[in-house]
This record gives structure tokens, sequence and C-alpha cells, in this order.
């Protein structure tokens, strides 16, 4: 197949790559914005490259390449737990703009190279020049201790070419059991690392409000009111240990703002 027919074959993978990348970045910062923990910690995609693809072909005997190779178009989602794992799997069945073909749950059901990670393959639909298409693509959704490990073992297997030696893949196994038991009690003290994360996101949002608001006194013409401010925030965050305390400033600049705006009405 000549070059220029595998760009067009490729195309609506690489669009389908980058929605997806963007939807779950999206979702992401939904979470953040809303003040919530997001399951999502990172988002990354590919589409395969060509020598891959042949390779694949060859390997799985294929005549059909579209249809039965599954990752051409690739995304990795990253998170902190196991249990934002399936919390995002359960994102996923519930969305209405992708549909989930095949799923493999290597976390349960890990490999015996001790491969761990979640699988879920999709429909997805891509609308290009010459119409829409549906594209198959692969979602990886891993925690950040087992993208460490799966990294290494890729590296190991292009260096190997994928024959990894004896003693190296028993190593390799006791460091995804390693891994893996990090996942384990870093999930134990899942819930208070949810909680401060949470509280740093929400006294993040409320500095940027707050200086939004500072912003707004100064165009509205009080500049020295605004300096007082901006002073006061300062001073907070160089010793906050309370959101509460970035609230009151919001709230208080807020009222101010509302009490310029009445006085301004009113001339």
């Amino acid at each position: 197949m000549q070059y220029e027919e595998w760009k067009t074959i490729l195309a609506p993978y690489n669009n389908a790559v980058e929605e997806l990348k963007v939807k779950f970045k999206n979702i992401r910062k939904e979470f953040l914005e809303r003040g919530d923990y997001s399951p999502i910690e990172f988002v990354t995609g590919r589409t395969k490259k060509i020598a891959s693809i042949v390779a694949k072909a060859k390997k799985l005997n294929a005549t059909d390449i579209e249809a039965e190779i599954e990752d051409i178009a690739g995304i990795r989602i990253m998170c902190q737990f196991v249990e934002d794992i399936y919390t995002i799997v359960e994102l996923i069945k519930n969305r209405t703009d992708m549909t989930i073909i095949n799923e493999k749950d290597y976390i349960k059901n890990y490999k015996e190279s001790g491969y761990r990670s979640y699988h879920v393959i999709i429909k997805y639909p891509i609308n290009t020049v010459n119409g829409s298409k549906e594209v198959i693509c692969e979602i990886q959704i891993r925690t950040l201790a087992m993208n460490f490990w799966a990294t290494i073992e890729h590296s190991l297997k292009y260096k190997y070419e994928h024959y990894i030696p004896d003693t190296l893949a028993v190593r390799l196994r006791r460091a995804a059991d390693a891994a893996f038991l990090l996942d384990q009690e870093m999930g134990e003290i899942r819930e208070d690392i949810m909680n401060a994360q949470s509280m740093y996101q929400m006294r993040e949002l409320a500095v940027k409000d707050v200086l939004d608001r500072i912003q707004e006194v100064r165009e509205l013409g009080y500049t020295n009111s605004a300096i007082q401010y901006q002073r006061k925030l300062d001073m907070i965050q160089n010793s906050m240990q309370d959101v509460n305390q970035v609230l009151e400033i919001k709230k208080e600049i807020g009222e101010k703002i509302e009490e310029i705006k009445n006085h301004k009405i009113k001339e």
C-alpha cells in the first residue's frame, strides 16, 4: 500500500484521537471547576505508526486491518487510584457519543507478565470531508504506578525484540506486584488524599475569583481599594490554612463592587 493511501486511511483515526483527548481532558476540567476530585489525572493519545500496523496485521494474519486491529487509534487515561479506573469506565458507558464494543479487565485478570490495565474498545463516529465514518479506538485506563511499570516493560520489549530474558521477566513480575501493592496502600488513604486535593482545588478557584474581583474594582476606578485588597489577599495566601479566609475576602470584595455599582447608578 502506498503512503498516500495510508494517509487517507489514518486521517479519521488521527481526528478521533484528537477529539477524544479533548473530550476526556474536558471531563477532568469539569470536575475541577466544580471543586470536585477528578478521577482523571491526565490523558494522552496516539495513532499507531504504519510500520506497527503492518507488523501487527502480519502477526494476526489480518485481512481487514480496520476491522481486526483495535488499537490503530489509542487513548490512555491515567488515574491516581484503582477505584478511579472503574469510575471512568462507568463514565464512558454513560456517554452517547461513543459505543463500547468490548472490555478487557487486566486488573482483576492481570497478564502473566504482570501487566495491569483496563482496556475499553469503542466505536467512535467521525465526520470527514468524505462523510461520516465509525472508527475503532482502544482506551487504556490505568493508575500512575501501572503506567510506570508498563512504560518500562515496553522499553524492554523493544530492546529485546519482544523476548525478555526469563530472569528479567521474573524481576518485572515482582516489580508489577510491588506497583500494585503501592496502589492498594494508596487506596487505603484515598479519602484523605481526595479531601486534601479537593480543598486545594477549591482554594485555587477561590483565589482566582478574588483576583478577578480585584481587577473589576480597579476597572471601576477604585485603584487604591484594589491595591488594599491585593495586599490583604497576599497576606492571607502567605499564612492560609483554611479556604474560608479566601472566601471571606471574596465576599467582602463582592459587597464592595455592589456598593460601587449602586453608587454609580444613583449618580
